[in-house]
């Protein structure tokens, strides 16, 4: 990366914090398009001579906060990377005390130290942009609905009739319109999926694979960005937090390979059930998921290796454009 000015951002809810590295200019802007303009001003009265293709842009990924930042500064063909907040968490080493300041200038060193090889970051497809705030939805939806089923639940087990007004048919019908509104969601991007052919592709390859159902497919199309986002399926296990990590120091310490907490854990959690489910109706996983149980190895352990064996075939299916070719009934 061979740019000359680096900016940190620190972005908030309404407005949002700029530092620019190697000064101690400081401003703060309005989270609106108006502010993104005023930042290119302002980087540019302070930096004469400097070009806005000499600048790159730091700041955290906030979800729906840096958005509108990050869809500007690509329309203005400004480059920029959004970096996870843990990393330059754990980058600062010791620290006291924070404002929104501080955050910004700290974003600017980080940018600036790791200039080599920090990754630029490239906005998914408008497709994409509209599947991630629906799965997210859907995320929220389902989470309000086990839980109203848990309370039903728990209200009919412990309290009778004589306690407490029955309420059941409240329950009843929340539960119904969650249920109803997850269709809905479901639909929606089901739709997005079927207009888009590349999307359309992809999402029909991968759910020929047993294990991996509609829903499932959905997610690892949105957190792969349709697997451009990941060169390869390893690497896609590591931010999924299946793949496994030695654990281990020196020559007196040796504690099992396990996987790491640092994970997408939504992700995770729909390939458990995508190796639940294929641990029971593919014909090959089945017999290597029996036969390392009764082997004496750990049935967690055991889904491990088939969530992983699923994310390697997912992935060949989803690179080389071709069905999934199930080898094992061809067997003698």
């Amino acid at each position: 990366m061979h740019c000359k000015t680096f900016v940190g951002i620190d972005v908030s809810k309404s407005t949002f914090d700029a530092f620019i590295h190697g000064t101690d200019h400081h401003k703060q802007f309005p989270n609106l398009e108006r502010g993104f303009e005023s930042l290119c001003k302002w980087i540019g009265l302070l930096q004469p001579g400097t070009e806005l293709k000499d600048v790159h842009v730091s700041f955290e990924h906030t979800g729906l906060y840096s958005l509108p930042l990050a869809i500007y500064l690509e329309g203005r063909q400004i480059a920029f990377s959004m970096i996870n907040a843990l990393q330059i968490k754990r980058s600062s080493g010791l620290v006291r005390g924070k404002n929104d300041k501080i955050d910004a200038k700290r974003i600017a060193e980080y940018a600036y130290l790791h200039r080599e090889k920090m990754p630029l970051t490239k906005m998914p497809s408008r497709q994409m942009i509209q599947l991630q705030p629906l799965l997210a939805l859907r995320d929220r939806l389902v989470r309000q609905r086990a839980g109203m089923e848990a309370t039903r639940h728990e209200q009919a087990r412990f309290l009778s009739k004589t306690h407490a007004m029955d309420m059941s048919d409240i329950y009843d019908h929340v539960i119904d319109t969650l249920k109803e509104q997850i269709q809905r969601v479901d639909a929606a991007m089901k739709l997005i999926i079927e207009l888009d052919p590349e999307l359309k592709l992809t999402f029909d390859l991968i759910t020929g694979i047993k294990g991996v159902g509609k829903t499932v497919a959905i997610y690892l199309i949105v957190y792969t960005h349709n697997f451009t986002r990941f060169a390869t399926w390893r690497k896609f296990a590591c931010y999924a937090g299946v793949a496994p990590f030695e654990n281990q120091s020196g020559t007196t310490y040796l504690g099992k390979t396990k996987v790491s907490s640092l994970a997408n854990k939504q992700i995770k959690k729909m390939l458990h059930l995508a190796a639940l489910s294929a641990s029971r109706t593919d014909a090959e996983l089945h017999a290597y998921f029996v036969k390392r149980v009764q082997g004496g190895k750990s049935k967690m352990a055991t889904l491990n290796i088939i969530r992983n064996k699923i994310l390697s075939r997912v992935f060949a299916v989803a690179m080389r454009k071709s069905p999934y070719v199930d080898i094992a009934k061809y067997a003698a």
